[in-house]
């Protein structure tokens, strides 16, 4: 996985509640919320599914970001996603094929 940082978002369901957060792994970090051992938040409302990633050069950039859209209002939270992930389809099989599947 490439250095620098990542912002992503979990989601319940199509255009449900979101969870927005930044990490310098992305693949340890949605695995910890796909068990339930991420935040309680993502746990408590089963927003499992990645429904966007963000990569950045710097992990200060991704919290800059972060920072930034948690501040949006919801339908351009939705407009952001909706741009590569129309369906709102779980990404992780898609950006991390060979992890084991977790839920």
């Amino acid at each position: 996985m490439a250095k620098g940082g990542w912002l992503y978002i979990m989601a319940n369901r199509y255009r449900g509640g979101m969870y927005v957060g930044v990490t310098a792994d992305p693949l340890r970090r949605v695995q910890q919320h796909r068990a339930g051992t991420g935040s309680q938040h993502v746990a408590d409302f089963n927003k499992t599914r990645l429904v966007y990633v963000e990569r950045h050069d710097t992990i200060e950039a991704a919290i800059a970001r972060e920072k930034l859209v948690k501040r949006w209002r919801r339908e351009w939270k939705f407009a952001l996603i909706e741009a590569d992930n129309p369906e709102w389809r779980d990404l992780w099989g898609l950006w991390f094929p060979d992890a084991p599947e977790q839920k």
